[in-house]
């Protein structure tokens, strides 16, 4: 395939260079870029070519990836809409639904929407993917291929379920920053120095899991053969109940899908 991507920022610079690191050509790979300096940031930092137009950096393409911002998405739109002609649209901005962004192309279907999480940075993410019906099997596996440069890809048969993808694993990232800050406080608050706090934490939460990804055991069972009747981690996880923790979770996971879905209205209201 031949890719263009709109937009130079961190989403794209982590696609580039999760597609360069499995060995695509870097000669098949074209940045259109309005900022200066992050254009030139691509192009030094992958040897791929750059552009300030669309153009025939879009014409002569097979699949176009749109990483602006959601608020740029529109007149980006209107720009692209007149240069398209079945080529693969594959969106990452977040929020936007396929009815507007084909809407602001004139009607275009052949959209792909992704909504891919910050792990995919250093190519540990995970990425939801919704496509019109009219996109074919092909345009499908080419998305694939793409987004798995940056981790793993699940697709969805409903729109609607990218704004649980987006509750879930867009926003998860912070849940689990979020729980990883508190444990580094109590360590500190328990006498060990912020750096033996840090690497307690933190490979607790990968060796956990790493253990769930690789056990056929479903993870109430892991939980229950580290908590010992009258021990340490019973008297922490009742505490925890008794806070109602695991409920605000799961009622703020909901609030983030309300969340999501509300931008949707808002984003696509113009």
């Amino acid at each position: 395939m031949n890719i263009t991507f709109v937009g130079g920022g961190n989403m794209a610079s982590a696609l580039i260079s999760g597609l360069l690191q499995q060995g695509y050509p870097r000669a098949q790979i074209h940045v259109v870029e309005i900022n200066t300096e992050n254009r030139e940031k691509i192009k030094h930092q992958f040897g791929v070519a750059t552009g300030i137009e669309l153009g025939a950096s879009v014409t002569d393409r097979d699949a176009i990836i749109l990483a602006v911002k959601p608020q740029q998405l529109f007149p980006v739109a209107k720009q692209l809409a007149p240069l398209l002609a079945g080529q693969l649209v594959i969106s990452i901005a977040a929020g936007i639904r396929t009815s507007d962004l084909s809407r602001w192309l004139g009607g275009y279907d052949y959209i792909v929407r992704a909504m891919p999480n910050t792990p995919s940075l250093i190519r540990a993410g995970v990425t939801g993917l919704y496509a019109l019906p009219t996109v074919t099997n092909q345009q499908k596996e080419n998305a694939t291929s793409i987004l798995n440069a940056v981790g793993l890809v699940l697709w969805v048969e409903q729109e609607t379920l990218l704004d649980a993808v987006t509750a879930i694993s867009g926003s998860g990232p912070a849940y689990v920053f979020y729980f990883i800050e508190a444990m580094l406080q109590a360590g500190v608050e328990l006498g060990l120095s912020v750096e033996q706090a840090r690497q307690l934490t933190l490979q607790t939460f990968l060796g956990a899991v790493q253990l769930a990804g690789q056990s056929e055991e479903d993870v109430n069972i892991l939980r229950s053969r580290v908590t010992s009747k009258g021990g340490t981690t019973e008297q922490a996880l009742l505490k925890m109940e008794q806070d109602d923790i695991k409920n605000a979770i799961v009622r703020a996971v909901h609030v983030a899908f309300k969340r999501a879905q509300q931008m949707g209205d808002e984003l696509g209201s113009i």
